[in-house]
């Protein structure tokens, strides 16, 4: 990180901001062209789970090149000073790297929207055998992950 001054070292900070987040933006590579996307998430213990249709682009790409980059941030106000050259962003966000897998099993698969349900709030509910078939989730095992904030005063 050019700007260590911003940098968030704290794993429990770093985790916080994972927790609060409402969007996580997945970056992936395909034949060198990059692809992002904004999706549903959850976060426990070292791993994000994404809840994603079970076909499109986003899924052929990972069965082809797992190796994935994540964004998610929080905090975010536009900061005007002065002329607009001189306006900055107030923010805290995680940049991390990880390897993204198919859940296939349906209990790891119930346990995973478990996660992400809880995220936004939700009680756990049952899934039916056919909304496990008709829904693809995403684990990615995070490898390396650093905070950023902008604006703010060390928490």
């Amino acid at each position: 990180m050019q700007r260590r001054d911003q940098e968030i070292t704290d794993r429990t900070e770093i985790e916080s901001i994972l927790q609060r987040a409402t969007v996580c933006r997945i970056a992936m590579a395909e034949d060198n062209v990059p692809y992002v996307v904004p999706v549903s998430f959850g976060y426990r213990d070292g791993c994000l789970y994404i809840h994603s249709a079970p076909e499109g682009r986003k899924i052929d790409i990972l069965k082809r090149n797992d190796r994935v980059c994540f964004e998610v941030d929080v905090d975010e106000e536009l900061v005007r000073r002065g002329e607009p050259c001189a306006w900055s962003m107030r923010y805290r966000s995680v940049v991390g790297l990880g390897r993204a897998y198919l859940v296939e099993d349906a209990e790891e698969k119930r346990k995973a929207l478990d996660i992400i349900v809880e995220h936004y709030g939700g009680e756990p509910a049952g899934y039916s055998d056919k909304a496990l078939r008709e829904v693809a989730v995403i684990r990615v095992k995070i490898e390396e992950m650093t905070g950023k904030q902008s604006g703010h005063i060390n928490s």
